[in-house]
């Protein structure tokens, strides 16, 4: 089992989004990224993780893996269109490892209807119950991080069993490239889909509709946008494209639970997932 300590001497560089003395963030190997955002390992502390610690949707799957004096345990957090307070929970544990899945990239491993994960948390052994064993044998079976990022690559590679429609990659980046500020119709046209079908497939693979989804992406750009203390709510609400400063504060609230203003005056206490969007 890895220890705080590997943190440091973590030598792959290249793989590094981002560390600190409790956790580190780590890309995934090349071929998986379009379906994996990273691995994250945190060693929990109420220096790092608040109570209040609260995890921002971002339309996609989670996978945690966590351990305490009891063991190992899994749970499988599906696609999120509204935010969740982890810190009290998180706070029991001694080792963190969590897999973010990019948009749809939970589909690739399980091929579940993405809609009845959705906003779900759910032991990830009722899933998929070998996945479930393997990870929990790589993560103990792993003497530093170098051992565990390359076994859940081996892992996750040869555990691919499902397709995605290419016209749901080219409609999820368009979103994306677009920061949420598409209709669609306008999809629909670009990808020669009806809206019908657009919405059947981004349930079917995303875990909601493009509606939903193309919200998240708008109001996680607006969340990167308040970080810059010089920005206005009124300059962020204009720039992430929402039609009003009220429209922009009732959206926000309605998937983040908080005002834009509270977000900003407690930033430390939230979790948004910026390598997707």
């Amino acid at each position: 089992m890895i220890i705080k300590e590997d943190i440091r001497a973590f030598y792959e560089s290249y793989r590094v989004l981002n560390w600190g003395n409790d956790f580190i963030y780590l890309l995934p190997h090349p071929a998986l990224r379009e379906w994996i955002s990273n691995y994250t390992i945190t060693f929990p502390s109420k220096s790092l993780i608040s109570d209040c610690y609260t995890v921002i949707p971002h339309g996609s799957a989670t996978l945690v893996l966590s351990c305490d004096a009891k063991g190992l345990h899994a749970n499988l957090f599906g696609p999120a269109t509204k935010s969740g307070l982890v810190g009290k929970q998180a706070n029991l544990y001694k080792l963190l490892l969590i897999i973010e899945f990019q948009p749809a990239g939970l589909y690739a491993f399980t091929g579940i209807h993405q809609s009845e994960l959705t906003d779900r948390i759910i032991p990830f052994y009722d899933v998929n119950a070998a996945m479930n064993r393997l990870i929990a044998e790589t993560l103990e079976g792993s003497c530093n991080l170098h051992e565990l990022a390359a076994g859940l690559d081996r892992l996750l590679l040869t555990n691919m069993s499902a397709v995605c429609p290419a016209q749901l990659k080219f409609t999820t980046q368009m979103i994306i490239k677009n920061a949420g500020n598409i209709s669609a119709r306008q999809l629909s046209g670009e990808a020669h889909y009806s809206e019908r079908h657009l919405n059947r497939i981004f349930n079917q693979f995303v875990g909601m509709n493009v509606k939903s989804f193309s919200r998240l992406v708008r109001i996680n750009k607006a969340i990167r946008l308040l970080h810059n203390p010089q920005s206005s709510i009124t300059y962020v609400s204009d720039a992430a494209g929402f039609y009003d400063l009220p429209h922009f504060i009732h959206d926000f609230k309605s998937v983040c639970g908080i005002t834009p203003q509270e977000y900003r005056n407690n930033m430390s206490d939230f979790y948004s997932e910026i390598a997707k969007f």
